[in-house]
């Protein structure tokens, strides 16, 4: 078989390696087009498992831009690092797509988690528990034996499970809090909004270049609260919940566009953790499903 039917047929596995490694669609694609380019100028001949062989080219593409990443001190944790994903509440028992839409959600709220691993770390994390790549082929692509390849993906494991512990309410609980702080906004209710907060609760704001101003991050229930109230969104009447990333959160949007969406960390009847993204040049990958 060629080369190149064989790197279609395995185009599909590739950027689902790559769009796990890096959390990013985008940087996926141009990490296959690079596997493609390296293939064109390889002699394959000899190669006898071409999956294989791509997959290991392809995460030595991603390792390479996972440390570039890194070096530019971009390897913080974003919860706006990927394509958000927004999936509506649903009323009653959801469909079987919903479920699916809302797995694709939570998937991607993984990606944030695995953004505070090293690079060698989340390769041996991925390609082992994700894709079942053994620790022998993952360890020279880090440059490690298979023993401190197994170690590293099993300290990768760890704090992957620590990062999912405290888990939070129900969706439904997660929705009435997010309601019930929605209505505060609205209402312009601080001792509402006050009720709904954790005290130490965490804002974080990312507006990009072109966004209008928002603090990069603040630390307490009444300042959050004076912010949410200051600033109207997303406590505007076209605020509505959904699942955003994976979390329970809420949208803004008007009939062309999306305006804002908010991701929460809700811990039993109190929101610990507010994301907000008003980048518009980000909000324009944002597709909300029809109610």
């Amino acid at each position: 078989m060629e080369a190149t039917e064989q790197f279609e047929q395995n185009r599909d596995h590739l950027r689902a390696v790559a769009q796990r490694m890096l959390g990013s669609a985008a940087e996926a694609d141009d990490a296959v087009q690079e596997a493609w380019l390296r293939l064109s100028r390889s002699d394959t001949e000899d190669v006898e498992n071409m999956r294989g062989w791509l997959t290991t080219v392809v995460s030595r593409i991603c390792l390479d831009m996972l440390r570039a990443r890194q070096n530019r001190r971009e390897d913080l944790v974003d919860e706006w690092s990927g394509e958000p994903v927004v999936v509506l509440f649903e009323e009653g028992e959801a469909d079987p797509e919903h479920e699916a839409l809302i797995a694709d959600s939570v998937g991607l709220a993984l990606l944030v988690v695995l953004d505070t691993l090293s690079p060698a770390e989340r390769l041996s994390f991925v390609l082992h528990d994700m894709f079942g790549v053994p620790f022998e082929e993952i360890a020279p692509i880090i440059e490690r034996n298979p023993v401190a390849t197994r170690q590293l993906a099993s300290r990768a494991r760890r704090r992957v499970r620590g990062a999912r512990e405290p888990e939070a309410a129900s969706l439904a609980q997660q929705r009435r809090v997010v309601e019930a702080f929605l209505a505060a906004s609205r209402n312009g209710d601080f001792d509402a909004l006050l009720e709904v907060l954790d005290p130490d609760v965490v804002f974080r704001g990312e507006a990009g270049t072109t966004g209008p101003p928002v603090p990069t991050e603040v630390v307490g229930s009444e300042r959050v609260a004076k912010l949410v109230l200051a600033r109207g969104t997303p406590s505007a009447p076209l605020g509505r919940p959904a699942i955003v990333n994976g979390r329970a959160g809420a949208y803004v949007a008007l009939p062309d566009r999306v305006l804002a969406l908010v991701a929460f960390t809700i811990v039993g009847d109190r929101v610990t953790e507010m994301d907000l993204l008003v980048d518009p040049v980000r909000l324009e990958r944002v597709l909300v499903p029809a109610s």
